[in-house]
């Protein structure tokens, strides 16, 4: 569980992160998780840009997103949903 001031760390990261995926009209499937798992242990904050084909609420994907993942949701903007997971061998984010 991250504190607020963690979370406002984190925020202020995700506005310089480079590292985009996306979810297009196929939705979310094992491959897609798989993908956003091996960039969450690569790079720890990563944004998921959902296009804007997919119906569903934005919300509804980024907490099944954040539980198959095991990860934290960190904010949602838009289409765009950041999330955190730290890497336990090579973290490479120091949180306050």
């Amino acid at each position: 569980m991250l504190t607020k001031n963690q979370i406002r760390y984190l925020r202020s990261l995700a506005n310089t992160c480079e590292n985009k995926y996306q979810i297009g009209k196929f939705e979310i499937s094992d491959t897609v998780i798989d993908l956003l798992d091996k960039a969450l242990l690569k790079h720890e904050l990563i944004k998921v840009v959902v296009n804007q084909s997919v119906s569903d609420n934005k919300s509804d994907y980024a907490y099944l997103l954040s539980e198959a993942l095991h990860c934290e949701l960190i904010q949602i903007i838009g289409n765009v949903i950041v999330l955190y997971r730290k890497n336990l061998r090579e973290p490479k984010i120091i949180l306050p």
